[in-house]
């Protein structure tokens, strides 16, 4: 047994780890708190079992899925939602596939008529090579949604000004991507995404493009206030052991955010004195 399957099998301690590095930093969205920074995702992944390993190893408390993928009416026979656990996940219905905000209102009103929480991921990518977020249908989305009591968690473009005027809105985030979806190129944004974590005054997701666990440290070290990932866990040999890395880099990158990263210098700065040490 190699020992990346030595790691997704151990998953209660990684969630103990979890719960005790971050029982005094929550992260609260809509009033609700939540231990953990880690989101994910629940597309891509081979079965049932790869997506239950990823799961149980990263201690996520909310799990996207996509709405037209699954069919909530019979979860017991759908192999996203049999693996989800009510109790445990704070399932976000995603709006993946919509095209238009009335497509994507309709597909917030069906999960919530369903008996799933009023939460909802706004997605809208109606250009098929790129998927890039559609900002105007976004934008018109989350005023829809959140007139009809949504609690909105709106994907976008890394665009400061958009972000603002959807917290002005009200929504409950704002989640821009760190590089186009599925593509595992890492914070290629990172400027922008600054730029809103200076500005807002909601929690900052970095969603989208981060293919390994130290674009998800990265993120963290920015100053974002989670991540959220599905690819890199549904494309890895070892779904469980990656799962725990990038929980692991999630904390990491939380920490080192907190306890004040250090100044970038153009010029060497010796960490020891040159001159009196040997007075």
């Amino acid at each position: 047994m190699n020992q990346g399957n030595q790691v997704s099998e151990s998953p209660q301690k990684l969630i103990s780890q979890i719960n005790n590095l971050t029982t005094d930093d929550p992260l609260v969205i809509a009033g609700r708190a939540f231990r953990s920074r880690f989101m994910v995702g629940t597309g891509k992944f081979p079965s049932a079992e790869a997506l239950r390993a990823a799961l149980a190893a990263s201690g996520a408390e909310i799990v996207t899925v996509a709405l037209r993928r699954v069919d909530l009416a019979k979860p017991q026979t759908d192999s996203i939602m049999s693996v989800l656990d009510p109790g445990r996940h704070l399932i976000l219905p995603n709006t993946s596939g919509a095209r238009t905000a009335e497509e994507a209102v309709r597909l917030a009103r069906m999960a919530r008529a369903m008996g799933l929480m009023p939460w909802v991921k706004l997605e809208l990518t109606p250009e098929p090579k790129y998927l890039l977020p559609d900002p105007v249908e976004t934008l018109r989305a989350a005023e829809m949604l959140i007139k009809e009591g949504f609690v909105v968690l709106p994907y976008i473009q890394a665009d400061p000004v958009l972000a603002k005027r959807l917290e002005e809105l009200g929504t409950a985030t704002v989640m821009p991507l760190g590089a186009p979806i599925g593509s595992n190129r890492g914070v290629r944004t990172r400027d922008m995404i600054r730029i809103i974590i200076e500005q807002s005054k909601v929690p900052v997701v970095v969603d989208a493009g981060l293919g390994a666990p130290s674009h998800a440290a990265e993120a963290m070290e920015m100053g974002a206030d989670a991540v959220l990932v599905n690819t890199a866990l549904a494309d890895a040999a070892d779904h469980g052991g990656m799962a725990q890395a990038f929980a692991m880099a999630v904390i990491a990158g939380r920490l080192a955010y907190r306890a004040g990263l250090g100044p970038v210098r153009e010029e060497a700065a010796a960490s020891s004195p040159l001159t009196g040490f040997l007075e």
